[in-house]
């Protein structure tokens, strides 16, 4: 996650998110969209969410609200108590990777990637980190046919005597079976700091005439 997923490409949470799916929403961090005439002259494919092995729980993928806060509480438990790792499995496609990114300014710039059961392993190596979170600050998303990509601005505490939290970004595509059509949506927590990572902010309310 944060280094998720998705790219949750930095790593890769409220209601007013305009863009509302239907059953059954899946984080896919590596997205191909493909021409329709690849798929006019292929043979019919069945969808990889059939092959999905461990079931979401319904109300984690109601909606691209639901999806996000349970994949940021999911990746909080699993780091933080480690345990719960189906829970965050369930959130992806058969096949989903994570693809965290480093490198700034004239640093070397690097980008892996991580099965989602190379990321499990990896967050929950180690003791219980007693206070580690994170949690959305802002986001920004466009929807279009069956696919939902979202900027979501995340605030990591690494335990719970942070005082000093770090912000990134997770760069995160969703798939729905429920088409979404055409939209764009942005929203900041109400409590959350003014943050310098902010793609495409939300734009100021219209003032009064």
């Amino acid at each position: 996650m944060s280094r998720v997923r998705a790219s949750v490409g930095g790593k890769c949470l409220n209601k007013h998110c305009e863009v509302f799916m239907k059953p059954v929403i899946r984080a896919l961090l590596a997205c191909l969209t493909m021409s329709p005439w690849l798929h006019a002259a292929a043979q019919p494919i069945p969808s990889a969410t059939a092959a999905a092995t461990v079931p979401a729980r319904p109300g984690d993928v109601a909606s691209v609200d639901a999806i996000i806060n349970a994949l940021y509480d999911a990746n909080t438990v699993l780091v933080d108590q480690k345990r719960d790792a189906d829970r965050f499995r369930s959130l992806f496609v058969p096949g989903g990777r994570l693809m965290p990114t480093a490198g700034s300014g004239s640093a070397k710039r690097v980008i892996r990637i991580q099965t989602v059961d190379d990321y499990v392993r990896q967050a929950s190596s180690g003791p219980p980190r007693h206070g580690f979170s994170e949690r959305e600050i802002v986001r920004t998303s466009e929807a279009f046919g069956n696919i939902v990509h979202v900027f979501s601005t995340y605030e990591m505490h690494r335990d719970s005597t942070d005082a000093h939290p770090a912000r990134g970004i997770n760069s995160i595509q969703l798939f729905t079976t429920a088409p979404a059509g055409g939209s764009s949506a942005c929203r900041r927590t109400p409590s959350a700091p003014t943050s310098p990572y902010r793609p495409n902010s939300c734009p100021a309310a219209p003032s009064s005439p």
